[in-house]
């Protein structure tokens, strides 16, 4: 098997397609790129086993077709030390001697058998012909934007395997990504999506990290879902993923369908203030404690176990009357971060409910709204 390519159009598919390969694989050939040569194309594969990665790029003087295995992490690091210009990429269909070389040099490598990467996994049954796929058409830049906006909030807890993902809620006229950790909430609506039907599914968060970095903004994305897993195909690449099991939690009942009182800030001046009185916070609980009055916000913190404090004040428009509640400053200063309004309106009702987020102005293709938990507070 033999192709030329150019240098740093093979690095820019192998170091994405190398994403889903895992830093320790229960198999040592899931550290191989799975390279297959047919006519000019030549398909870059990685997995994990439950995620599937593959790329497909043309190549020039091909002689052979075959499939082999080489190792990912030499194979990344020699092409990203690379001059930009062309290289001739040789295997030994017989004794698997492998070569890679350009002008000024070669580089030797032994590759392994295509026969021995694991072949994608196939549902028991007839399970997945017997239901009917859902299959949403969408550009890369509503799909990124969508994972940018919630991934955050996904949960890390190995007790609440469900809530370790994206939920993608197929509506017939709208697409809802929801993502939460029962202290936070984020629930993303892309008003472009029409499916007709309807369906959910939950996307955990390593391929959609994986997405996030792979696709293009001027690429159309195929997604089709089955009962156990999904697939995204856009011109370049294409990711199969295996879905989380079980129900995602009912987040229209955490939502509150009403919060009378309407606090509007400077997201720049709030999130600031935030991070400086955040310092003094005890890690223990990062409680920031706020007094709202209809003109300002007051927020101080005391760690008692170093007896230090912090306070400040930001000015605010506030609909109602005093009050005083707690929020966690690393949660709230992570939705600051992911919206990106110039001012943001905070709705909320007492020191006992969450309190719901959301830029203040809205985006006509899209609905974005964050919640927190509030922390118990008695007093300022």
């Amino acid at each position: 098997m033999k192709f030329n390519v150019g240098s740093k159009a093979l690095y820019s598919y192998v170091s994405a397609v190398s994403k889903v390969i895992n830093t320790k694989n229960a198999m040592t050939v899931l550290n191989n790129f799975l390279l297959e040569l047919k006519g000019e194309t030549l398909t870059i594969t990685a997995s994990d086993i439950e995620n599937r990665l593959v790329g497909q790029l043309a190549v020039s003087n091909a002689e052979g077709d075959g499939k082999y295995c080489v190792d990912a992490r030499r194979l990344v690091e020699l092409l990203k030390e690379m001059p930009d210009q062309g290289i001739t990429f040789t295997i030994n269909d017989q004794t698997l001697e492998s070569e890679i070389a350009y002008s000024n040099g070669t580089f030797q490598f032994v590759a392994l058998r295509g026969e021995e990467y694991p072949e994608p996994a196939k549902a028991e049954g007839d399970e997945e012909a017997q239901v009917e796929p859902i299959v949403l058409k969408m550009p890369a830049e509503r799909i990124v934007t969508a994972i940018e906006n919630t991934i955050f909030a996904a949960s890390t807890d190995d007790f609440r395997p469900q809530m370790m993902g994206i939920l993608w809620d197929v509506k017939p006229d709208n697409l809802v990504f929801v993502t939460t950790d029962t202290r936070k909430l984020v629930r993303y609506i892309d008003k472009t999506v029409a499916a007709g039907k309807e369906g959910s599914f939950i996307l955990p968060t390593k391929p959609a990290h994986i997405l996030r970095a792979i696709l293009h903004d001027d690429e159309e994305v195929e997604v089709t879902v089955g009962p156990k897993s999904a697939s995204f195909k856009s011109p370049s690449m294409s990711l199969t993923s295996q879905l989380i099991k079980g129900r995602f939690p009912d987040y229209n009942r955490v939502i509150p369908p009403y919060n009378p009182y309407t606090l509007t800030v400077d997201r720049a001046a709030f999130i600031s203030a935030v991070r400086r009185v955040g310092v003094f916070v005890d890690p223990s609980h990062g409680l920031i404690r706020f007094k709202i009055t209809p003109d300002c916000i007051h927020m101080k913190t005391v760690d008692s176990n170093y007896n230090t404090k912090g306070q400040e004040s930001v000015p605010c428009q506030f609909d109602g009357n005093e009050l005083i509640i707690g929020f966690s400053a690393p949660y709230l200063i992570d939705i600051m971060n992911t919206l990106d309004s110039p001012e943001l309106k905070i709705s909320l009702s007492d020191q006992g409910r969450p309190g719901i987020i959301r830029p203040s102005e809205e985006q006509a293709d899209s609905d974005i709204l964050m919640l927190l938990m509030p922390m118990n507070v008695q007093e300022f």
